[in-house]
């Protein structure tokens, strides 16, 4: 009986040099009983003999990676099943080729899941700042399925390489100080306070929850539960759940009200592309809701569920302008009243502006979306699209007349300065755009939702508020 002894868990090289070892000797798998570990374990057998020099044998390059994954894996017989398949390649060098078989099935299986834990760890791990002295440093404390804190930590040195940060776990702690990384044995959960960092999680999860397009069963497969105990977003769950089909019902109520015959006639006659200042032009706020409705300009309407016009006061010193309806706007009829509109509900407020006194409309009115399965996902409109929605949103300034007009993000900045714009370019204060009106640049919300980085995100949405915040004192 051959007894290798390994250094760890997840031991990949000890296992590479005892196999290739006991492979080069012929030593069949019943013969070998894997132990990990200092001291003396239930099996004392001969160590594997040293290879005579020179000695080789070939395997298919698929099977490193594979081992890789494999022995961080939790299954107890992860070592000898990584070496029956290696023993039989002597004879089969093609046995990763049959996925039929049993073992090479299992160990494929093994793989995936091994993948599947790093992919929910870089999903939810979450930092907390802890408040100590020296140095800024966050800490997350994660229990993964399988032992993956090793494989899947790069994720975070790229992204956050200019902090210094913890993952710590039952099995392996992970440390970045920003120049190395450094491993050191599991250890027991540590009480941890909250951060303003949970808020913003907070607040991110509750605005991109879509109560219409609730699937609980969908839902727990994508976030498992045995994860929520450590994420601060979701004790939300239960009352979102909850409220769900409520939300979904006021929605679907809130359905449009029916042109008059007179706006009807004013849009099909401003279905050409006419300039702002003939006689088509609507002549109130009201003609240019009732007229986004029945708009015919471009060909998106035909997928959308009703067209969304701006909203606001009749004379509002800022407006802001977003892209195009999303898919609660669609629904609602309202603009930003999804989950990039609750963000910019937030950092309206804590930059001091009052939702109620902006105009809030965007550069295109009807929802351009592709289908996946049930799902409407954004596509972006195209410069042909934004050109010939131009001329509603160029009716909503001239009957606004607002002295400030906020672009949020560059398909909006293009429709407002009529040209082509980089957002990180030309973010901030820029020229006049005519009619007493100036122009801002800044993202847009959707642009927070979508950073990966807790912290890029909180460093982003607190430039967002600034930006609004100035744009607002040149609006006073």
């Amino acid at each position: 009986m051959f007894a290798p002894r390994l250094a760890n868990a997840t031991d990949v090289e000890g296992w590479r040099l005892a196999a290739r070892a006991l492979r080069l000797a012929d030593i069949p798998p019943d013969q070998v009983v894997w132990q990990v570990g200092e001291g003396r374990g239930l099996f004392e057998g001969a160590l594997p003999p040293e290879p005579s020099a020179g000695a080789s044998f070939a395997v298919p390059a698929a099977f490193g990676p594979l081992v890789q994954d494999m022995l961080h894996h939790r299954a107890d017989d992860r070592f000898d099943l990584a070496y029956r398949l290696l023993w039989r390649m002597r004879d089969w060098p093609q046995l990763l080729k049959v996925l039929t078989d049993p073992e090479v099935a299992r160990a494929f299986a093994m793989q995936k899941q091994v993948a599947q834990a790093i992919h929910k760890m870089h999903a939810f791990v979450r930092f907390r700042l802890v408040k100590a002295e020296g140095p800024e440093t966050y800490v997350a404390w994660f229990e993964p399925p399988h032992r993956v804190i090793a494989l899947g930590v790069d994720f975070f040195v790229r992204r956050m390489a200019n902090l210094r940060f913890s993952i710590l776990s039952p099995d392996l702690c992970a440390h970045w100080d920003g120049a190395s990384l450094a491993f050191a044995p599991g250890m027991e959960k540590a009480p941890a306070s909250p951060d303003e960092l949970e808020g913003l999680w907070r607040t991110y999860f509750a605005s991109i929850f879509n109560p219409a397009r609730l699937n609980p069963k969908m839902m727990t497969q994508h976030m498992p539960r045995a994860y929520w105990r450590n994420l601060p977003e979701a004790e939300l769950i239960p009352d979102l759940v909850q409220r769900a089909q409520a939300r979904t019902t006021q929605m679907v109520e809130a359905t449009p009200q029916q042109p008059s015959r007179r706006a009807m006639r004013m849009a099909a006659r401003a279905s050409r592309d006419e300039p702002v200042d003939t006689g088509v032009a609507p002549a109130t706020l009201e003609d240019v809701a009732a007229g986004v409705q029945v708009c015919r300009r471009c060909d998106l309407w035909r997928d959308a569920t009703q067209g969304v016009p701006g909203e606001g006061p009749r004379r509002a010193a800022l407006m802001l302008v977003g892209e195009q309806p999303g898919d609660q706007e669609d629904l609602a009829g309202h603009p930003f009243v999804g989950p990039a509109g609750q963000l910019l509900d937030r950092a309206l407020a804590e930059a001091g502006v009052p939702r109620q006194a902006a105009y809030v409309t965007n550069a295109v009115k009807h929802f351009k979306h592709e289908l996946r399965g049930k799902r409407r996902l954004h596509a972006k409109p195209n410069a042909g699209e934004v050109q010939a929605c131009r001329w509603w949103l160029d009716n909503e300034r001239r009957l606004v007349r607002p002295k400030v007009i906020v672009a949020l993000g560059a398909t909006a900045a293009s429709a407002v300065f009529h040209r082509p714009v980089s957002v990180t370019k030309e973010r901030g204060p820029a020229t006049e755009l005519g009619g007493g009106a100036r122009g801002f640049i800044t993202v847009h919300p959707s642009f927070l939702l979508r950073l990966p980085d807790p912290e890029a995100k909180a460093r982003e949405y607190a430039a967002f508020v600034r930006d609004l915040a100035a744009a607002y004192s040149l609006a006073a």
